[in-house]
């Protein structure tokens, strides 16, 4: 039988070789380790609190070992992990846990009274504190004997997971991320990076983003690569640890590589072993990326979405500045196409919606068919962004559907002003929406911060636009910002933006 049980297979190729460690404890499990903890928690999870698969388990904490652990235990018993968002409020997190309906909660001190306030938390069976999970551990890998576990029988339909969208409009959405979804991803992102087990690198993202899991965490542990876990992201301790663990693969988003751009350390630090960096969420500008290979750093763009792979597309770090602002290509084992509002296929250079089949789309949202029928149509997945392909196949993401403003009946894409903006010399970064209008119904507002040092009117603004878009699509109002709200996942803030616009309109 094919098994999905990742860490048994390479306790048996590669027992002795650490599979992760943890940056700032210094702790680190050897895939022999993880195997052993895997099988210890999946019996006290299954024996003594009598959870069965496809039973819930709900995590409130910062990155730590224990995640990886407790995904050994997925793939072991089919139990579901549900990872939550602590950045919530307890209202939020009611709403989670009184969805995901979970059997056990797990929670880190620091969390346990946001935890506590919700009613849901009254109603979970078993509660465990992330202090006694981790003493547990200690005690399971000190046993000479463990109790055998009976293998369940978990097909590439099972959930592994539960990841809630950050939910912008709305309560969160749970995508629900199958083990064949955690396999066929791996492929992909395999084939597409040339992953090795010789690979190295560190995740910076948290545990409730499917970045931390997906992007590289489940496939090297797929290939017996190794990991470091970072509780956060700082720029001067990636730049540290890049170098000083001989990391070769870094996955971020341009803000961070940004950031690890403008620290003191990055002149004198060695990126020799770094094969690439992986940059996704967003366009990363072209001064970067040649910042970046000036050091010998290659920069492969891509994209990907909770719902979907995560790794749907790349682009070859070759092609970086020929096809700047290009995501390149789908990965393997996707279908893909573009389509207009009536499903027919868009031309080339012709704007449409991104939608995509293949064995690493959800199988849908839990307990909201409503959303998984309006998402997923005739085996499709409407991904809600809207993209372009050129003449070679490269894919361009034009925008998200809902970032589309309308003015004067005309489209307006904010990625493509933000784009231009983003080239001015003093424009650090910037956002645009779409606001009401009485003329025209909606206008663009334009959310600009300032290179430290520059100055930049709003006059400055209209006249760089001027000549460069068409007079509908420049932004009719300019406010300038100390820094661009952000949210969990480390992209631009736009419900936060409205919010602000109100109270200026």
């Amino acid at each position: 039988m094919i098994t999905n049980d990742w860490s048994l297979k390479w306790a048996g190729y590669n027992p002795d070789k650490v599979a992760v460690a943890e940056f700032e404890t210094g702790r680190q499990l050897t895939y022999a380790q993880l195997n052993k903890l895997g099988n210890g928690l999946s019996y006290y999870f299954t024996h003594e609190l009598e959870l069965k698969k496809g039973d819930r388990i709900a995590i409130l904490a910062e990155n730590c070992l224990e995640y990886i652990a407790l995904l050994a235990v997925a793939q072991k018993t089919g139990i579901i992990l549900v990872p939550l968002n602590y950045r919530l409020t307890s209202h939020e997190i009611d709403f989670l846990i009184s969805y995901s309906e979970p059997a056990l909660i797990i929670t880190e001190d620091k969390f346990f009274e946001k935890v506590q306030q919700t009613s849901a938390f009254k109603a979970v069976k078993h509660h465990l504190n992330l202090l006694d999970l981790q003493s547990k551990t200690v005690e399971l890998l000190n046993s000479k004997d463990l109790a055998s576990i009976t293998g369940e029988t978990i097909t590439h339909q099972d959930a592994a997971l539960i990841i809630y969208t950050s939910g912008t409009t709305a309560f969160p959405k749970g995508s629900v991320y199958t083990h064949g979804m955690m396999f066929w991803n791996s492929i992909n992102t395999q084939l597409r990076l040339d992953i090795t087990s010789a690979d190295r690198s560190v995740n910076v993202a948290p545990p409730f983003h499917t970045g931390n899991w997906n992007v590289l965490l489940t496939p090297f542990l797929h290939h017996g690569a190794y990991t470091l876990i970072m509780k956060s992201f700082d720029a001067d301790k990636v730049l540290e640890v890049l170098e000083k663990d001989d990391l070769t693969i870094f996955w971020a988003v341009p803000t961070m590589l940004k950031m690890m751009a403008d620290s003191p350390l990055f002149e004198d630090t060695n990126f020799s072993r770094i094969r690439y960096f992986i940059v996704g969420g967003e366009a990363m500008p072209v001064p970067l990326i040649g910042k970046w290979h000036e050091k010998g750093v290659p920069i492969r763009q891509g994209y990907g979405l909770t719902e979907v792979g995560p790794n749907v597309t790349s682009l070859n770090h070759q092609d970086a500045i020929r096809k700047a602002g290009s995501i390149g290509k789908p990965n393997f084992y996707y279908g893909a196409k573009l389509v207009d509002e009536h499903g027919n296929e868009t031309d080339p250079n012709q704007p449409g919606e991104l939608v995509l089949n293949g064995p690493t789309v959800t199988p849908g949202y839990w307990k909201n068919p409503e959303a998984t029928t309006s998402t997923i149509i005739d085996g499709w997945f409407h991904t809600g962004d809207i993209m372009r392909r050129d003449e070679e196949g490269f894919l361009f993401v034009v925008d998200r559907i809902k970032n589309m403003y309308i003015s004067g009946a005309e489209n307006v894409y904010p990625a493509e002003i933000e784009y231009l903006l983003r080239s001015h010399p003093a424009v650090d970064s910037v956002a645009i929406i779409g606001v009401p209008d009485e003329k025209w119904g909606e206008s663009g507002m334009a959310f600009i911060v300032v290179k430290a040092g520059e100055k930049l009117s709003a006059e400055d603004i209209f006249a760089y636009c001027h000549g460069k878009l068409a007079k509908f699509k420049i932004p009719k109002y300019v406010k300038f910002l100390d820094e661009l709200p952000k949210n969990d996942a480390g992209k631009i803030d736009r419900k936060k933006l409205k919010e602000i616009s109100n109270q200026l309109q």
